[in-house]
């Protein structure tokens, strides 16, 4: 039942954007963009569920892996939505990317874009840097914090495909799934402490 819930979070969004107006006006590389963009947020809504317990609360082991797994195909995603922007416009992606656009829903973008990309190196190159285990889940937690917020302020900024209610939606649910998953993990600690 939780993993229906979670799938109707993710695909909801995307079903909505192919009702939007604005893709009568879009070429097919930014609406591929836009796409990957939104799949990317409704990954990004799984991730902190799995962490926390709430997909597969039994066995940690497989739940890990499958943590890897999104982690990989959700910068995949937030890779594709950055290329089909590249290539519907490379200026504005370049003001983007070094913080030059004057629009503010850009910098919160490259913001999420870099954090993710920080916690997701970290990831892949925690064995080789030697980083003990608490200050890996530390220092993962804060950067992929940091995207989610980034990320829900570029997503509400934004004129997308998306109407303004369901962005607060999904982006409300992930936040909140996001303190659950904080709030669970602190739990657990306590109760291994006590």
């Amino acid at each position: 039942m939780r993993w229906l819930l979670l799938g109707a979070c993710v695909a909801a969004p995307l079903l909505i954007a192919t009702q939007s107006p604005l893709l009568a006006w879009r070429d097919p590389i930014y609406i591929a963009s836009s796409f990957a963009a939104i799949l990317g947020m409704g990954l990004m809504l799984v991730q902190p569920a799995l962490v926390g317990g709430v997909l597969v609360p039994r066995d940690a082991r497989k739940a890990r892996a499958l943590h890897r797994v999104i982690g990989v195909a959700l910068l995949g995603v937030v890779l594709a939505h950055i290329a089909g922007l590249w290539i519907t416009s490379p200026p504005d992606v370049i003001d983007v990317l070094l913080f030059r656009s004057p629009a503010p829903f850009s910098l919160w973008g490259a913001l999420a874009l870099w954090t993710l990309v920080l916690a997701g190196s970290a990831a892949l190159l925690r064995k080789r840097l030697r980083l003990p285990p608490w200050l890996f889940r530390r220092g993962h937690a804060a950067l992929t914090g940091a995207a989610v917020l980034c990320t829900v302020l570029h997503v509400v900024l934004i004129e997308g495909l998306l109407p303004l209610w369901l962005k607060a939606a999904v982006s409300f649910l992930l936040v909140g799934v996001v303190g659950y998953a904080v709030w669970s993990l602190r739990l657990l600690k306590r109760r291994a402490r006590a």
